[in-house]
């Protein structure tokens, strides 16, 4: 059964079209899916606590309901390392279209995978697994699956990748967590099939995958208007 909160957070979002990214991490952290440290930050002082307690650098990102591409208007500001570019940064936020506050959150390192889902008329909810940043659409490189997966689904959606060779360890570079990695995607599938009625598609790009994680640190959910 769906999760209270996420239905209403679903329904409360469904006049914008998508579920902003604060509410869209909270939500992939409630199903074990990991994601950076972060705080919605509606003014200075709440941004400043973040780092006081995290420490720099940080990511920040706009958050408005009419921003749905925040690389296309420059609201997403990595490696900020010090008061004065953080403050800077939300003063400029603060003039944009609808702003509703400012996402700050830890700054993770990893190989860029990309996780999404798309919901068929004819087949229902699919899977898509690949690499991932933001190239994904040169390289093409992805792999589909029918949701929900299974465990074993997972070593043969790693192997049908061309680039599968970078996760697993390439010219002495360390392999991706693939547990890590397994959880994530088996986790993913599980919230996919609970939603599947309430969404068109998720896409989570990046997802940074380590030797001792996996962490989405970008996740855009779009809703359907039924």
């Amino acid at each position: 059964m769906l999760k209270k909160q996420i239905k209403e957070t679903l329904e409360a979002s469904k006049h914008n079209g998508w579920v902003l990214e604060p509410d869209a991490k909270a939500l992939l952290h409630s199903y074990e899916i990991g994601v950076p440290r972060f705080t919605w930050a509606v003014n200075m002082d709440e941004a400043l606590q973040f780092v006081r307690e995290h420490g720099f650098p940080v990511v920040a990102k706009v958050v408005s309901p009419q921003i749905l591409h925040k690389s296309d208007v420059g609201g997403v500001v990595p490696g900020i390392d010090n008061d004065e570019k953080l403050h800077d940064t939300f003063q400029r936020f603060s003039k944009m279209e609808a702003f509703a506050g400012m996402l700050v959150e830890e700054m993770d390192a990893g190989r860029e995978l990309m996780i999404g889902a798309k919901v068929d008329e004819q087949f229902g909810p699919i899977i898509l697994f690949g690499m991932g940043g933001t190239a994904v659409e040169i390289y093409n490189d992805t792999v589909l699956r029918m949701a929900p997966l299974q465990k074993q689904d997972i070593p043969f959606m790693i192997k049908n990748l061309k680039a599968h060779r970078l996760l697993e360890g390439y010219r002495g570079s360390k392999p991706v967590n693939k547990e890590a990695l397994t959880k994530v995607l088996l986790a993913f599938s599980d919230l996919v099939m609970d939603i599947h009625e309430f969404i068109e598609s998720i896409d989570l790009n990046p997802v940074l995958c380590s030797p001792e994680q996996c962490v989405v640190v970008d996740a855009r959910i779009m809703l359907n208007r039924k």
